[in-house]
């Protein structure tokens, strides 16, 4: 085995041809009758990348080291009947860490190589058809690759928390927007009618039963097309909503209930996925409902109050009463 890698081992290229690791520290994990010192003259004699080869025998003093050191890679000799690769694989994957693993035997790559991946390695190598070359990288590739899954992990965990977050903050904001709407409604509950305030809304509190469901439907179509499209293409929309709202004698506080209901539906819809551009979507919605709504009412409040006056038309200005006559003729 050690005199075949030997002979494929190929001249070493210009150092500006080179892309892989200046320095690599290996373990090579070997049995106790086949050792690596014939590996460590290999690798010494391809000076593409220095490799720091470092030698545990046996499974378990593999094992051993793996628990107390860092490497950038691992190497293991199979060899069955003395050390089976594929066990150490299994039992280092579920109860160590985690480093690159190549596996070394003398079994083709047709036969190992999916056995290798289904337990964990990153690559088998078969020292009988291999170079020194192949073996540099497939340690690269290895450590490459867990070097990039490593990130996308952190990555990963990083946007989990941060999409946390924003939920954790959406549902802070809806809890202080309903508690403004429940106190609005205790001040001014009773300007309807004599009835008493109603007690404060719960999340997830099904709607008063004087709104209509169509306008509900209605408006949780608007709200799901101004989080995707924006408030520019939907203006018109918004005000006759805000006109059909004020026909129908629609307070802001109720308003404001219709739109914190479907909102809350909207986030709890959206499972693990981010809620920022929801909410701020949804501000902007309920902020320009709010200002056609208050303008509309201010219209109807000047109609009621102010009595429309008939006026002439231009050039029939309106005389002075001529003085009354009392004498005879």
């Amino acid at each position: 085995m050690s005199t075949t890698l030997k002979e494929r081992m190929i001249a070493p290229p210009r150092a500006d041809e080179l892309d892989l690791p200046a320095r690599m520290r290996v373990l090579y994990i070997s049995t106790t009758h086949r050792t690596g010192g014939w590996l460590a003259e290999a690798l010494a004699v391809d000076s593409a990348s220095k490799v720091v080869l470092e030698e545990a025998r046996g499974s378990a003093a593999g094992l051993a080291r793996l628990r107390e050191e860092l490497f950038d890679a691992v190497l293991v000799s199979h060899q069955p009947g003395e050390l089976d690769a594929l066990e150490l694989i299994e039992a280092y994957r579920t109860g160590v860490a985690d480093a690159p693993i190549v596996v070394l035997g003398t079994e083709s790559e047709q036969e190992m190589t999916s056995l290798c991946y289904e337990l964990g390695a990153d690559a088998y190598v078969c020292v009988n058809t291999t170079t020194t070359r192949n073996l540099l990288w497939a340690l690269a590739r290895a450590i490459e690759r867990h070097r990039l899954l490593g990130e996308n992990q952190r990555l990963t965990q990083s946007q989990q928390r941060r999409v946390q977050q924003e939920q954790d903050e959406a549902a802070r904001l809806l809890g202080q927007q309903c508690r403004l709407v429940d106190d609005l409604e205790a001040m001014y509950g009773g300007s309807r009618d004599s009835s008493p305030a109603p007690r404060p809304r719960e999340a997830g509190q099904r709607l008063p039963a004087e709104l209509p469901g169509e306008l509900i439907d209605h408006y949780r179509e608007l709200l799901r097309t101004h989080v995707i499209m924006g408030s520019g293409g939907l203006s018109r929309e918004i005000r006759q909503l805000a006109e059909l709202l004020v026909l129908v004698d629609i307070t802001a506080r109720e308003a404001m209930d219709v739109h914190l209901q479907v909102l809350e539906e909207l986030i709890q819809g959206l499972g693990s996925r981010s809620t920022r551009h929801v909410m701020v979507r949804a501000d902007l919605l309920a902020m320009e409902l709010m200002m056609h709504l208050a303008e509309g009412y201010r219209t109807a409040y000047r109609r009621r109050t102010t009595p429309e006056v008939q006026r002439l038309l231009p050039g029939f200005a309106d005389p002075a009463p001529a003085a009354f006559s009392t004498s005879r003729m």
